[in-house]
């Protein structure tokens, strides 16, 4: 029997304020456990909550940005449940009317065309704290306790994991593009949980969902659905029931782990929180919020595709990421040329990033760096192999590309005369390599042109040197 999955995600954003919903704790990471808190966000009787006016713009901000609804009205609702990490044991949230509504993001299905995934409500809520686990205790850190969140929820639309990397990707582009959340998947920003189920091919009813949480990476997300697919039809298959129930993924383990069985919203008991008035926003609010938004990242990507040239995979790329699109867009306006930009920050410059461990914000770079660069490799100051030598160093030390090229000397060496002489004494000291050059055998070339680059220190022109070698051989 063949089978479909069908998928849906709840997306957690942490939202970029730098205080907390509903007091004034600063929303910082990385403080002293239990440092930023407060009556109000530890829930202590008497506190009274008070909304942050930054957080319901954010929170239009983000539904404009996922093409939604935004309401003009909306309120605060107590969903009750106990767990350590939630001091008040309830969470203020909205249930029975969202800020937002009916939006969607288009992907690319599975099958290479356009689809569109349905974003039931994008809703306010605050953040619980965090358990520290250590050897036989349990500590309770209240800091993220009032944090502000806004939850995603889309429709059941995806039906496999690329799909719904593609739109977890997309929706977090948005996001950061909007400028609400700086959505730093390490440091618990962004979370996905994702709503699963397998029904029979060509079925109307849909299976028993399983709901897996708090997903923090790419990589998570699509391990997590394809073993949770797997483990679904296996046990179907095998005449059993998937019983619905809320897991983790063990990403060491690479399996999902039972945490409770799954809750109905009737379980939180959901009602209108007392502390809290109704948000009610204008046309002008909102049209004013409208008019700040930045473009989108598939504005953007059309004038890389359309505009610049880029290929559709460079271009997507170049947009899931704000400041990586800034770098480019400012490397490109200051005169360099676009796709040797895109090469140099989506090879050169990410494979840095992934070896330090970081993202763009961690580094020393500007867009004057990227655009120096390329325009020395174009003009030939530097070749190709120096360019991410001192791209590296940029990163390494702040200094300017031009800087480190005049400091360590490694201008191109575009000396006919100078390099002529080096070709011949390499094919002095190689004959057989001549030989098999002339009888076509190409990787002999390229041990040659390799003797020269590091007789020069690599700073030999190499197109120069293979056109030196290919007269040279030629002539004798």
């Amino acid at each position: 029997m063949e089978f479909e999955t069908v998928i849906g995600l709840e997306i957690h954003c942490e939202l970029a304020t730098k205080s907390k919903v509903f007091c004034s704790c600063s929303t910082e990471f990385g403080a002293a456990e239990n440092d930023n808190v407060c009556p109000v966000c530890l829930g202590l009787p008497g506190a009274l909550p008070v909304l942050n006016e930054k957080v319901v713009e954010f929170a239009v901000k983000a539904g404009i940005a996922l093409n939604c609804t935004i309401h003009k009205e909306s309120v605060f609702d107590r969903k009750n449940y106990f767990y350590p990490d939630l001091p008040k044991a309830y969470q203020i949230s909205q249930f029975h009317k969202p800020i937002c509504e009916h939006g969607s993001i288009t992907i690319n299905a599975e099958d290479g065309k356009e689809k569109k995934i349905g974003i039931t409500r994008i809703h306010i809520e605050e953040d619980a704290g965090k358990l520290v686990h250590n050897e036989g205790s349990t500590l309770l850190d209240n800091n993220r306790c009032g944090v502000p969140l806004i939850e995603i929820v889309s429709e059941p639309d995806m039906s496999g994991a690329e799909e719904a990397e593609d739109y977890a990707r997309k929706v977090r582009a948005a996001l950061q593009f909007a400028g609400v959340s700086d959505c730093k998947m390490q440091e618990g920003s962004i979370r996905f949980d994702v709503n699963l189920s397998v029904k029979p091919k060509g079925s109307t009813k849909l299976g028993t969902r399983t709901e897996m949480k708090n997903l923090n990476s790419f990589r998570s997300l699509v391990r997590a659905i394809e073993y949770e697919q797997k483990r679904q039809i296996s046990v179907i298959e095998k005449g059993g029931e998937v019983v619905q129930e809320t897991l983790r993924w063990d990403d060491a383990k690479s399996k999902t782990i039972a945490m409770r069985s799954k809750e109905n919203a009737h379980d939180y008991r959901y009602f209108p929180d007392p502390d809290l008035v109704p948000v009610v926003l204008t046309d002008e609010y909102i049209n004013n919020i409208k008019a700040q938004m930045p473009q989108m990242p598939d504005v953007k990507y059309k004038i890389y595709t359309q505009q610049y040239g880029l290929n559709a995979s460079d271009a997507l790329r170049l947009t899931e990421d704000r400041q990586i699109s800034e770098l480019f867009e400012n490397a490109v306006k200051a005169g360099a040329d676009a796709n040797a930009c895109a090469n140099m920050i989506l090879v050169d410059l990410y494979a840095l990033l992934k070896e330090q461990g970081c993202d763009i914000s961690g580094v020393k770079l500007s867009y004057t760096d990227i655009a120096s660069l390329v325009k020395m490799t174009k003009n030939g100051s530097i070749n190709n192999v120096t360019a991410k030598k001192v791209l590296a160093k940029v990163v390494q030390t702040g200094l300017s590309p031009e800087d480190i090229v005049k400091k360590e000397g490694l201008t191109q060496v575009n000396d006919i005369g100078e390099i002529s002489n080096i070709v011949r004494e390499v094919i002095k000291e190689n004959p057989q390599s001549a030989a098999d050059i002339k009888a076509g055998k190409t990787k002999a070339a390229s041990f040659i042109v390799g003797r020269v680059m590091r007789l020069t220190k690599g700073k030999a022109n190499p197109a120069l040197v293979n056109q030196i070698i290919d007269e040279i051989i030629k002539s004798e």
